[in-house]
This record gives structure tokens, C-alpha cells and sequence, in this order.
């Protein structure tokens, strides 16, 4: 008879509390310490799974920072070696990549050679006899010739000796005021013992030369026999700074009403603070703004109610100003050049084989950019075709991103240039007479740059003013083909309209 698989209901063991089976311990805490090793068991499993996924985040937050610190390090790197450029030549491309494309040093081919216009007049004339001996052989054995040569030379008188004015001035009663009244001589500055056209020239030195306070009163004293102080020469800009104020806000004020308009900024200092020389302008003028903030708030105020387009770079404290705005692409081109070399930089284990062909497409891309710029600019290309280069370009820039980077630099200019954004490359293919980069910008402010090397800034706060007001009249003179000196010795003489009117003469 076979057993029965389950006990009856109402059986009871009597080995219960003590089995012999389990060393005589009692089934009922056996089979509790069983469900509790159970629990326990879970609770492993459970703080092992938690401990493992604590760990695999720790793995991947080190490989980032590992990462990141790679990148930062190769950043400095760069940096250091753009700050400190090496000496030697260059070492050549090695065979695993293509050597790059130099620019041939000199004019480009078929540039006019550069030669000194002939004199307009003749001074004097110097009769030179024939020579007695032969500057060659040394031979005494010369005959005489009919045949003469000529030869024209320019050259100054030094010192030239300043021109001392004497003004005897006819006095006329007024009647109203009770008092003998006189006016201004031509060229007189009533109450100034030194002329406008010493002053114009200082400021001229200063301003548009670069040269500092006491070497401007080193050069007047020693080629032009005036003598003077440096903070006389100091007196002179503030001067000319006073009654130019009108004048450099109307060169905003039409800046702001004007088609195309470039823009930039660099660092300044003012009394060992950081400021910022901001700029604005195109062919036929110039503005300068030194200002302690590099904020949305400054470019607005420069450019307010503008409704042009703006040339800029990717900055985005000009975002919102104008109807449309131009990225410069030399400003792209030369973000994808820094970044392969950081990236070349970085250990071979955390490189990205895509990105050093990104960016030399890249590169290759807006140099084809920059040539259809120029050639609509010059009208080789027919203003009528510039939508359908649009759209060839547009197609090779998506083909050319289309692939993500694993270099964060390079993956973050790869999506700006897929982005939102991306029309605004090729506004120059929108808009007539828009450049593709904003080099006008950096070659205005240059000026303010090396001002800066040389002087390390300004110190007070008439000092922003007046390195505001004068590099602006002084470059819209120049672009504007008159000579900044006779501005400002008519901006000294005469009142702020006949001023105005000296500035915008040649303008169309």
C-alpha cells in the first residue's frame, strides 16, 4: 500500500521541537531562520545591484572628467603656444596627413607694384658739374658730353621753426552790454598761447599715430622748436574732445540709419579695471565706445533702432539688433583651425578620427564661400544666381555635418552650424553689398588694440571720453577722404556746424 503523500490534517509530529533529523533543533525555528535567510539573501542581491550601479556611474562620471581633463589640457596647451610661438620654423607635415596649403608670401598675382607718386613741382634746381674721374676705373682720362641725366629727390628742412602770430585785435563798443568787444583772427583760439594747427597735428600724433604724451612733447620740441608740457598736450585732446561731442554723436546717429554696419569689441583698461572698446561702423564711418560692461545692454544702446544688417561675430550680446545679421566666416574658419589643434593635442586614446576631416572641410568650406562673396561683390557672379548658390551650399554644409563628433568643441560647432542659425551664413547671398566676414571690424579696432599695448589704457573717466570721440572723428575723416589734421584744426577754429560740414564734404 502506497504512502500517503500528505499527513492528515489534525497529525501533530511529535519531533516538533526537537527533530532528530536537524541535530535535534526545532523545526518551527528552522524553518523561520530558512525564510529570514531568504530575506536576507534579497536584501544582498538588492545592495549588491544598487553598489554595481553606484560603481558603473563612478566608471562613467571618472571617463568624462578623464575626458574633460584632457580637453582642458589641451586647450591651455594651444593657448600657451599661441601666446608663446615658438622661433624655430615650423617642422614638416608628417606623412600620415597632408601638408597644408601656405599662402604665398607677397601681393597676390597680378597686384599693381607700389610706387611713389613723382613730385608735382620744383623747388630748386642744382646744377651738378661733369665728374673728373671715373667712379668706376677710377681713370682720370674723361671727355665732356652734351648728354645730361636728372634726378629728383624729396626731402624736409629740419627744424622747421614754428610761426609766432602777433593778432592786434580792432575793438567795437556795445551799447547793450557797456563794454569794448572784439572777435577771433583767422586761425586764432582766443586765451590759447599754442595754434589749432599744433594742436590738430598733437592730436593727430596721438589719436591716429599712436604716440604717447611725452614723446609727442619730445617730437615738438626737437623738430619743431614749440615747446610745451605733456599735460598740455593732454588739454588739446580734452579741447578737441569738448567740441567734438556733437559731432560723434551724429556719426552714431547715422551709423544707426545705415544699410551695412560692422561690429566688434575688445578688452580695455581704465585705471587698472576692465573695460571694453566696443566698435561700429562701415566704409564711411567709425565709432568707438569704451564702456565697463560687455553686455546685450551697451550694443543696444550703440545701435539703437537699427534696422540694417549687422556683420559680426557669434557673439551673442548683438543678437535682436538689426533685421538680419552676417556670421563671419573667417571667425568659423578659424574656430575649426583651434579646434583641430586642440584636438590634436589630446591623448591618442580620446581623439576623434572624423573630427580633423570635419574641420578641414569645414575650412575648404568657407573659403568656397568667401570666393562666391567676392565674386558676386565684383559681379563676375550675376546677382540673380546668388538664391541658387544658396541652396548648393546649404546642401554641402548639411552633408558636412551630418555625422556627430565625439570632440565636444568640434560637436558644438557642428551643431551651430545645422542649427537655427544657419542662415545667417549666408546673408551675404540675401542682401547686396553684405561681405562674408568681418574683417572691417578687426581692422578698425586694431588701432584700439595696439593703442592699448602701448599705453595700457586710460585712467579716468574723461580719459574713456576722449579715446571715444577722437579715434572716431579722426577714422570717419579718413574714410571720408579728408585729412583728419585739417578737421581738426577746423573743429578747433570754427563752430560745430562748419565742422560738420568739413567732415562730410567728399560724402555722396
Amino acid at each position: 500500500m502506497g504512502r500517503y503523500p500528505w499527513p492528515p490534517h489534525d497529525f501533530e509530529c511529535a519531533y516538533r521541537h526537537n527533530c532528530p533529523y536537524l541535530d535535534m533543533l526545532s523545526t518551527t525555528w528552522v524553518l523561520g531562520e530558512y525564510r529570514r535567510a531568504n530575506e536576507v539573501y534579497q536584501e544582498h542581491l538588492r545592495i549588491m545591484d544598487n553598489f554595481s550601479e553606484e560603481l558603473d556611474a563612478r566608471e562613467k562620471r571618472i571617463r568624462e572628467l578623464e575626458r574633460e581633463n584632457a580637453e582642458l589640457k589641451a586647450k591651455y596647451q594651444a593657448m600657451h603656444r599661441r601666446q608663446f610661438k615658438s622661433s624655430r620654423k615650423k617642422e614638416e607635415a608628417s606623412n600620415t596627413r597632408e601638408p597644408e596649403k601656405r599662402k604665398k608670401r607677397g601681393a597676390k598675382v597680378g597686384h599693381p607694384g607700389w610706387f611713389r607718386p613723382k613730385p608735382g613741382h620744383i623747388d630748386r634746381t642744382v646744377n651738378v658739374p661733369a665728374p673728373t674721374y671715373c667712379p668706376h676705373c677710377r681713370s682720370e682720362q674723361l671727355a665732356p658730353i652734351p648728354q645730361t641725366t636728372e634726378h629728383i629727390q624729396e626731402d624736409i628742412d629740419l627744424p622747421p621753426s614754428p610761426v609766432v602770430t602777433r593778432y592786434v585785435h580792432r575793438l567795437a563798443y556795445c551799447s547793450k552790454c557797456g563794454k569794448p568787444v572784439s572777435q577771433a583772427g583767422p586761425d586764432e583760439m582766443p586765451g590759447a598761447h599754442i595754434g589749432p594747427r599744433a594742436k590738430a597735428t598733437a592730436i593727430y600724433l596721438r589719436q591716429d599715430i599712436g604716440i604717447t604724451y611725452r614723446k609727442m612733447e619730445r617730437i615738438f620740441r626737437e623738430l619743431f622748436g614749440l615747446s610745451f608740457v605733456p599735460a598740455s598736450a593732454v588739454g588739446f585732446d580734452r579741447r578737441a574732445t569738448f567740441r567734438g561731442t556733437p559731432i560723434y554723436e551724429d556719426v552714431r546717429d547715422k551709423i544707426r540709419v545705415s544699410n551695412v554696419v560692422h561690429a566688434d569689441e575688445t578688452s580695455w583698461r581704465n585705471d587698472g579695471l576692465g573695460h571694453f572698446a566696443w566698435y561700429a561702423g562701415n566704409e564711411n564711418l567709425a565709432y568707438f565706445h569704451i564702456d565697463r560692461h560687455r553686455s546685450k545692454d551697451v550694443a543696444k544702446a550703440i545701435l539703437d533702432d537699427f534696422r540694417g544688417v549687422l556683420v559680426r561675430d557669434r557673439y551673442a550680446a548683438y543678437n535682436g539688433i538689426g533685421s538680419d545679421w552676417q556670421a563671419c566666416l573667417a571667425h568659423i574658419s578659424r574656430n575649426a583651425k583651434d579646434i583641430v589643434q586642440e584636438h590634436d593635442l589630446l591623448p591618442s586614446s580620446q581623439r576623434d578620427t572624423c573630427v580633423p576631416i570635419f574641420t578641414q572641410a569645414v575650412k575648404e568650406f568657407c573659403s568656397e564661400a568667401c570666393d562666391v562673396g567676392r565674386q558676386i561683390q565684383s559681379e563676375i557672379l550675376p546677382w540673380n544666381r546668388a538664391t541658387q548658390k544658396e541652396k548648393q551650399l546649404i546642401r554641402k554644409l548639411n552633408g558636412i555635418c551630418k555625422q556627430p563628433l565625439g570632440f565636444k568643441q568640434a560637436e558644438t560647432l557642428r551643431n551651430f552650424l545645422v542649427g537655427p542659425e544657419q542662415k545667417h551664413l549666408f546673408t551675404f547671398l540675401r542682401h547686396p553689398g553684405v561681405p562674408t566676414t568681418n574683417n572691417q571690424a578687426e581692422q578698425s579696432i586694431r588701432r584700439m588694440v595696439i593703442f592699448r599695448k602701448i599705453s595700457f589704457g586710460t585712467r579716468s573717466l574723461s580719459g574713456i571720453r576722449t579715446h571715444s570721440v577722437l579715434p572716431s572723428l579722426v577714422l570717419t575723416a579718413k574714410r571720408q577722404g579728408i585729412d583728419p589734421r585739417e578737421f581738426l584744426r577746423i573743429l578747433l577754429t570754427q563752430d560745430t556746424a562748419t565742422a560738420q560740414a568739413a567732415l562730410y564734404r567728399n560724402s555722396s
